[in-house]
């Protein structure tokens, strides 16, 4: 019998959760992979599994705790499981000859190995994909690296992904570059390690070790290759990659079932899983031991949007639909199949991936909430006279003033005033937020992102002025994290730069409004006496029904066009 301390795994971007249950206590027998613990962050909540199965001798933590990615759960009693990855003695890392299969055991549990000296990693099995371009290289020679750190960013004509280390240890050679075409088995790196760690992730089917020691002589060494485990669109055993099952075959969504496992998912697809706003809890695994698959989120995400099946949230919010109905659970008439080259030549081309995630968002929030926007204009003729002369005094610094940082401050000011623009529903509760963190569209190559300028109420102008071209320059390039785009409290979608007049944004949730700017135009106003010229600026407000009402709205509307009138006013 041997004590092993079972730890929280990779979970994916989350750095501290709170545990919020306990689902097990001493003296409780405990299986490989059944939930522990529930742990909960400001995104989504999660259940902790056990690496290994035995009798609970000690439990680490308690209601509140906060843990993180090798914080110790428990120590289990278990006879012939391999200790979880902490300081303690390891086993020796038994190298086998090219042909050989490796033996895993059917739990997957996290194992520690040791050896010495240098240590190959290779593409894993990164599914169908081929001849693959290194877009991106995330480590130099030197730097220590940790297990599943990323090393190099990959692109195909379909998707990009990140290909992380199956081994911790210092980087001693990188055998790829910017550009390069690379394919599984592939040489990636060389490391100097004195540690190599399996993830704890379901093991792959046997399969013969790449880069063995065929028409090596006896005794000569070679560096023992580290295969990773595999990625997105992965294949059992090296074959092609599993065929997603229809979206008509997933079983329907029961929001009442408890979910008594974490999902086996690699860090990867719990991010696009995130970004798509799919519940992973609620996804049909369809690889190799129930492991969930790019391909599993995406047709997860196709049968929601083909009302096929519907995610907890959709099925609180939307009514049965009647029966005779042809357009799933809305009622609505089904989609029309065209054949649209009965009638000329087309082209065909796929959406971005930005497009794809947005778009299943936006149909969302477009369904879900009730919309409803107010139109109105800003004087804002002396706000741009005095936005013209602050660019000419800092035009040394280079530093360029835009009337979407004045407009960032304006509302920040609203948003004060009335709170109730600066909250979220949860459930028959108004979440207010005592924070001000205000996103803005920004138009990239790809599609629409929204950055997030943190506590802009604590910042001046020039600074939410400098902070948006920095946001801005990175989206562009596709280098905004998922902390940059999190956490708005209200956005704002300008375009003043191209023109219109009014249009009607669609809320992101969980905000309740957002604001939409066009282009200013010079036109005459009635002063009392006469016509005179001024700079008016179109305003459109959408805004969330079911917490907010008309005549708030309005009043918002009228408030921060006061304040754009006269930006004096926010410091009041």
């Amino acid at each position: 019998m041997a004590l092993v301390e079972v730890q929280v795994p990779d979970i994916g971007d989350f750095d501290e959760v709170t545990v919020i249950e306990l689902l097990v206590k001493p003296g409780d027998t405990v299986k490989a992979e059944q939930s522990l613990i529930t742990v909960e962050s400001d995104k989504a909540s999660m259940e902790i599994p056990s690496a290994a199965a035995g009798v609970v001798k000690e439990l680490r933590v308690k209601l509140g705790d906060k843990v993180k990615q090798g914080s110790v759960v428990l120590v289990v009693e278990a006879a012939g499981a391999a200790p979880a990855p902490v300081p303690a003695p390891a086993a020796v890392l038994e190298q086998k000859p090219a042909a050989a299969h490796v033996n895993t055991a059917q739990a997957a549990i996290t194992t520690v190995a040791t050896t010495s000296g240098p240590v190959e990693v290779r593409v894993p099995d990164i599914g169908d994909f081929k001849d693959v371009s290194v877009i991106e290289v995330l480590v130099k020679p030197g730097d220590g690296i940790k297990l599943e750190q990323s090393l190099i960013t990959v692109e195909s004509d379909k998707a990009s992904m990140e290909i992380p280390s199956g081994a911790a240890g210092v980087l001693k050679e990188l055998r790829v570059k910017v550009g390069d075409v690379v394919n599984i088995g592939d040489l990636l790196a060389v490391l100097e390690a004195s540690v190599v760690v399996s993830a704890s992730v379901p093991p792959p089917q046997p399969s013969p070790v790449r880069g063995g020691s065929e028409g090596r002589g006896a005794g000569q060494e070679s560096a023992p290759s580290v295969l990773l485990p595999p990625l997105p669109g992965e294949g059992g055993g090296g074959g092609s990659a599993p065929t997603p099952q229809p979206a008509q075959a997933t079983p329907p969504h029961d929001p009442t079932t408890t979910v008594q496992n974490l999902p086996h998912a690699s860090p990867s697809i719990r991010k696009f899983a995130r970004e798509l706003g799919v519940p992973l809890a609620e996804v049909k695994g369809t690889g190799p031991k129930g492991r969930i698959t790019e391909a599993d989120v995406q047709s997860f995400t196709q049968a929601v949007m083909a009302g096929t099946l519907q995610t907890k949230a959709i099925a609180a919010a939307t009514p049965a639909a009647k029966p005779g109905g042809g357009g799933g659970e809305l009622n609505l008439l089904a989609w029309p199949k065209v054949d649209f080259t009965k009638f000329g030549p087309v082209e065909r081309k796929d959406l971005s991936r930005i497009k794809k995630i947005s778009g299943a968002n936006l149909h969302r929030n477009w369904v879900v909430i009730p919309h409803v926007t107010n139109h109105d204009d800003a004087d804002i003729t002396e706000l741009e006279a005095f936005r013209v002369s602050t660019n000419k005094e800092n035009e040394k610094s280079g530093l360029k003033v835009t009337m979407l940082a004045f407009l960032i401050k304006a509302c920040v000011a609203a948003l004060k005033k009335f709170p109730d623009f600066n909250s979220s529903l949860d459930g028959d509760q108004l979440v207010l937020k005592q924070y001000f963190h205000i996103g803005f569209a920004a138009d990239t190559p790809n599609g629409l992102v929204v950055p997030v300028i943190k506590d802009a109420d604590k910042k001046g102008v020039l600074a939410i002025s400098k902070e948006m071209g920095e946001l801005a320059a990175k989206a562009r390039e596709g280098k905004l994290t998922p902390a940059e785009m999190s956490g708005a409290c209200f956005t704002i979608s300008s375009l003043g730069g191209i023109g219109g007049r009014y249009f009607t944004p669609i809320i992101n949730a969980p905000e309740v409004a957002i604001l939409g700017v066009c282009r200013s135009n010079m036109e005459p106003v009635w002063d009392g006496e006469k016509f005179v010229p001024r700079l008016m600026l179109p305003l459109s407000l959408s805004w969330d029904h079911r917490v907010i009402d008309g005549a708030s709205a309005a009043r918002f509307n009228a408030y921060l066009g006061q304040i754009l009138g006269d930006f004096r006013r926010v410091m009041l």
